[in-house]
C-alpha cells in the first residue's frame, strides 16, 4: 500500500475511506495502517456486504432505497469533511457507488489515492 503524505496544514490530515464493503478486512488494516501514521480516518458506518447483512432485514423494497440513498449521500458528507481520500480496490474493483464517490472528490478538488493500482477509465 502507497503510503499518503501529509500534504494539508492540518497536524492529523482527516482521510475518508471510499470502496466496496465486501472488502471488511481490507478497510480495517487500512484504517489501522493510516491511523499510525497520523490521519484521522472515517470510514463507512456498515459493512452490508461482509458482515452486516442483518442491516438489510425485513426492509421493504421503498425502505430498502431510501437506507441506501441515504447511506450514499451521509458518505458524501463525510468525503466534504476529508482532506483526502482512499479507496479500497482490492484487484482494481470499483462499485458503482465509489465510483460516484471518486468523482464527486474529484470535483471538490480532493485528492484520490487507491490500496492498488488503478487504470483510469
Amino acid at each position: 500500500m502507497k503510503s499518503l503524505m501529509h500534504e494539508g496544514k492540518r497536524k492529523y490530515p482527516v482521510v475518508t475511506l471510499c470502496g466496496s464493503t465486501r472488502f471488511k478486512k481490507e478497510f480495517m488494516e487500512v484504517q489501522k495502517k493510516l491511523t499510525l501514521e497520523g490521519y484521522i480516518v472515517i470510514s463507512v458506518g456498515l459493512f452490508g456486504h461482509s458482515g452486516d447483512e442483518e442491516v438489510w432485514e425485513n426492509m421493504d423494497e421503498g425502505t430498502l432505497t431510501k437506507t441506501k440513498e441515504m447511506l450514499d449521500d451521509m458518505h458524501k458528507r463525510k468525503i466534504d469533511m476529508a482532506d483526502e481520500i482512499f479507496v479500497i480496490n482490492v484487484g482494481d474493483y470499483i462499485g458503482d457507488s465509489t465510483r460516484s464517490e471518486i468523482a464527486y472528490a474529484r470535483a471538490h478538488g480532493i485528492p484520490v489515492h487507491f490500496l492498488e493500482p488503478h487504470e483510469e477509465e
